[in-house]
């Protein structure tokens, strides 16, 4: 297995970000494409707030979005309303109480906290900014790091052979390249 690259980094991060927002709208009782679709209807103007749209904003299916609507009106966060011209075309219009909505939960903690960790660094390249704002986010976050063994600060290496100072237990070359969920990093260790 190759270092992590620049897709792995993007969707490690997505998911940790994802992971962040099921925790934070489940606790209202919603799901994230609620909360997307509400801040889709916040930014867009009004050629651009029909369930068409919506449905090609977000890439979901017809289906998805016709019962996210209806959970958001049934809510009371947006409204429905047929066009004045022509009957067949429905607007959606954000309502107070979800715009109220959308500014309370956005951005996330964690998010803000992982960039303030990053602001003021350079960065030689795409990938090493995005495993730093990784770092901070897990770190942030408080969850595992699955690096590399290789690159674990318990990672040992004498006469090739290869020895997990944490787990205690002797490595093969294949696991090495591999990642753990007990991984430190050297710079979340506070040696660098």
């Amino acid at each position: 297995m190759q270092e992590l690259t620049t897709l792995k980094l993007i969707e490690r991060i997505s998911t940790l970000l994802r992971a962040e927002q099921r925790k934070k709208y489940s606790a209202l009782g919603l799901q994230p494409v609620h909360v997307q679709t509400l801040d889709y209807l916040a930014s867009c103007n009004r050629f651009s707030d029909t369930p068409a749209a919506v449905t090609d904003y977000l890439g979901l299916t017809k289906g998805t979005v016709s019962q996210t609507l209806q959970v958001l009106v049934r809510k009371g966060l947006i409204e429905k309303k047929q066009d004045n011209v022509d009957k067949r075309i429905v607007h959606l219009k954000i309502l107070k109480p979800g715009s109220e909505l959308l500014k309370s939960i956005t951005p996330f903690d964690v998010f803000i906290k992982a960039e303030e960790a990053i602001a003021n660094k350079q960065f030689d390249s795409i990938s090493a900014a995005l495993y730093e704002a990784l770092v901070a986010l897990q770190s942030v976050n408080g969850s595992s790091s699955f690096g590399q063994c290789k690159n674990c600060i318990t990672f040992s290496e004498e006469n090739d052979h290869y020895y997990c100072l944490l787990m205690q237990q002797p490595l093969e070359q294949a696991d090495i390249e591999k990642i753990c969920r007990e991984y430190i990093s050297v710079t979340n260790s506070g040696l660098v």
